[in-house]
């Protein structure tokens, strides 16, 4: 008959084990790096550089700072706010882009501006129109193709016809 007893060095060691490997566990868990708040945004943006598709969108607004003691960057941009629309459905975003301040010039930014969104096609919520090593910005609106002025000719004096 095969039976389990307290007293056997084969259950003290299985047991010892489980402590062991539950305190492992538990060190672990409490001691782990988690990822902060600007390297999860990092990933985010470095995802949709990767796999997001692009679209057409629209400078709404900015939200500036003033920042008196940097003299190399005297206005700071904090918000972009856009919009784009998807299968008939416009969606109205913000990014923070202070971490970005590098790659966005506040000059060069226009409201009602045309720009470029790149936005997860399973969640079209999630979008960016600037990251860093893509920007979706434009300083002009000559992206959108116009038509060449035609020159007008002028009408050449014909001869008498005798």
């Amino acid at each position: 008959m095969f039976g389990l007893s307290l007293r056997d060095p084969h259950v003290y060691g299985s047991i010892a084990a489980a402590v062991v490997c539950i305190g492992a566990l538990t060190t672990w868990l409490v001691m782990r790096r988690r990822p902060s708040a600007e390297e999860i945004e990092r990933e985010r943006r470095a995802q949709l550089v990767r796999t997001g598709r692009i679209m057409d969108g629209t400078i709404l607004d900015i939200t500036e700072l003033e920042s008196p003691g940097e003299p190399e960057h005297p206005r700071e941009i904090r918000f972009i706010l856009y919009k784009y629309e998807i299968g008939g459905v416009v969606y109205e975003c913000s990014q923070e882009v202070t971490a970005l301040r590098d790659f966005v010039n506040p000059s060069e930014l226009r409201l009602s501006f045309p720009c470029s969104v790149r936005y997860d096609i399973h969640r079209p919520e999630n979008s960016i129109v600037v990251a860093e090593n893509w920007s979706g910005l434009r300083t002009t609106a000559d992206s959108v193709l116009a038509r060449p002025v035609q020159k007008q000719r002028k009408p050449q004096a014909s001869a008498p016809v005798q």
